[in-house]
């Protein structure tokens, strides 16, 4: 929430369903919102809700409404909706016991099509008209939209968004607009991959580390900051707000004309189609994505930027402010550098070059985010990485992070990764020219990493070594509790962890299996039965491979 604030964002929306685990986490959100000066507020989730829950959606919002964290916006409890389309507002607002400001939100859109296209204006448009004179409207802003699980997992879903410089192009037009209010999507959701916030905030993998290990966002943060501040102050234009300079970079780690049929976890293989958003193969919406390197200079002085992809060079004069250039992308290193008056100002290789190869045999269509200056090192923590190899149909791929760190490291040293794990950076240099238009250049450094489990810890150290069910939860996740935290992996609501340490016994390696609730069961069982099935243990009281 610190990162947050210190980036000019005022509240946070709290997406919740039906879970068992929703209250604990909800009054862990608003304790930390209040200890750290932000506001939060409910946005019920309508994949779980029903337009028949309005009187379980208003005591929901009641539960929460005077917690000093809380937003209130002109004078009301301030709550949102993922979809929640005939939802009783009235039957909501008695049941809340106040009046309540809300926006749905519609997810079931599919890519622009030939000849069918709505652009962000065109919804903004919509909705105004919708809302009337008197009501206020909330702009999203994304900066992209891509999801990719197969079978292995129950909520199969596969497509992609055109995303591009979609970022970019958006806050410019919110500034232009003036919105009485904006919503970032989204801090953390991975799955879907319009996150902006860190990897390595601990959170449990839900199958999205195939597609995000190795894939930080926080840059698309970083641009969003001088336009944060214009949109606050009602600038119509972020320039005045840039206070040192930076390069802001994003791309595809593959070209989408890679065939990944033969390995892609949905090439070829049926899965659940219940919401209408699985597709085989590429995702859908693959045709709009265009092999582009977007970079987004934000300068204090005119200067100019030169960008290699794979060989390609760009060099192109930009002047102060914040401008996007775009260039053609190539496969192999990704190369960025600002020079002012024949000096080179900032250059940094990106950690991430665009590869030939599918990575884990995927589809990816996830972009690597960077910034020159580097950011901060930013890995999956375990629990994030967890059900990486799951369903994957090459050998190839493991559950840990591969990148480096940026700047290199120049010696050996120890990291601590949040997860309780630690990893040992050595670094190598070689001399060399690199093979690209840039002759005479050295070979950026080599890292290599090496994983390893932490040592012994004590009690009220991070990694879990023995668990139960939590309290007042069902006896049939007793099993499952003690086998998962026994190895670090104890979810809060179903488990509570008993004993802090060294791992009871060594992890079994997944086998590639996945778990499943069995039909009725909650959803706090998901975790635990995706965790627990792909080591062997698959308790049929429970769970059920799928």
């Amino acid at each position: 929430m610190r990162r947050a604030k210190d980036a000019g964002i005022d509240a946070f929306a709290l997406n919740i369903g039906v879970d068992p685990y929703t209250d604990a986490q909800l009054n862990l959100a608003y304790q930390s919102a209040a200890n750290n000066g932000m506001k939060v507020f409910i946005s019920f989730d309508f994949n779980w809700y029903s337009p028949g829950d309005a009187g379980a959606v208003g005591r929901k919002i009641a539960q929460y409404a005077n917690q000093p964290a809380q937003l209130y916006v002109d004078g009301r409890v301030f709550a949102s909706s993922f979809a929640g389309d005939g939802l009783d507002v009235n039957a909501m607002r008695a049941a809340a016991g106040t009046n309540v400001q809300a926006w749905p939100n519609d997810g079931n859109n599919k890519a622009p099509k030939p000849g069918r296209s709505v652009g962000f204006e065109d919804g903004d448009n919509a909705y105004l008209n919708w809302l009337g004179a008197g009501k206020t409207y909330m702009a999203p802003i994304s900066p992209w939209f891509f999801t990719h699980f197969g079978p292995e997992v129950p909520f199969s879903k596969n497509w992609v968004f055109p995303g591009g410089s979609l970022i970019f192009d958006r806050w410019k037009q919110v500034l232009q607009k003036g919105f009485h209010m904006v919503e970032l999507i989204t801090w953390n959701d991975y799955g879907e991959s319009h996150y902006i916030g860190p990897l390595s905030s601990p959170h449990f993998d839900d199958g999205n580390s195939k597609w995000t290990n190795d894939m930080p966002h926080n840059g698309f943060l970083e641009l969003s900051k001088p336009f944060i501040a214009a949109y606050k102050n009602k600038d119509a234009s972020p320039d005045k707000y840039i206070t040192k300079d930076q390069i802001i970079y994003w791309y595809r780690r593959t070209l989408r004309s890679l065939d990944c049929d033969a390995t892609d976890t949905t090439a070829g293989r049926p899965a659940n189609n219940g919401s209408g958003n699985y597709f085989m193969g590429r995702p859908d919406g693959w045709e709009t994505m265009d092999d582009v390197v977007y970079v987004v200079t934000l300068l204090t002085q005119p200067g100019t930027v030169r960008i290699v992809s794979g060989g390609q060079v760009l060099e192109q004069a930009v002047p102060a402010g914040a401008n996007l250039v775009t260039a053609r992308a190539g496969v192999g290193k990704q190369q960025f550098s600002l020079s002012r008056g024949g000096q080179v100002v900032l250059q940094d290789t990106s950690l991430m070059d665009i590869s030939n190869v599918c990575p884990c045999g995927l589809y990816n269509f996830n972009p690597y985010v960077g910034t020159v200056p580097p950011g901060f090192n930013d890995p999956l923590g375990r629990d994030g990485i967890y059900s990486l190899t799951i369903g994957l149909h090459v050998s190839t791929c493991q559950a840990t992070p591969s990148l480096g760190t940026n700047p290199p490291v120049t010696a050996t040293g120890t990291t601590t990764i949040p997860g309780g794990w630690t990893t040992t950076v050595t670094t190598t240099t070689t001399g060399g020219p690199i093979t690209t238009s840039d002759p005479g250049t050295p070979t950026p450094p080599t890292t290599t990493t090496a994983w390893s489990q932490p040592p012994v810890s004590t009690p009220g150290s991070s990694t879990c070594n023995a668990g139960t069910s939590a309290d007042g939860e069902t006896g049939n996740y007793l099993g499952l509790c003690s086998f998962a935290c026994s190895f670090g992996y104890c979810p809060p609501g179903p488990c509570k962890c008993t004993s802090w340490g060294a791992p009871a016994a060594e992890e079994p390696a997944p086998n590639g299996r996945n778990g499943c609730p069995l039909p009725g069961e909650g959803e706090g069982y998901r975790g635990l039965c995706s965790f627990a099935c792909s080591r062997g243990y698959c308790p049929p009281t429970a769970c059920q491979y799928c």
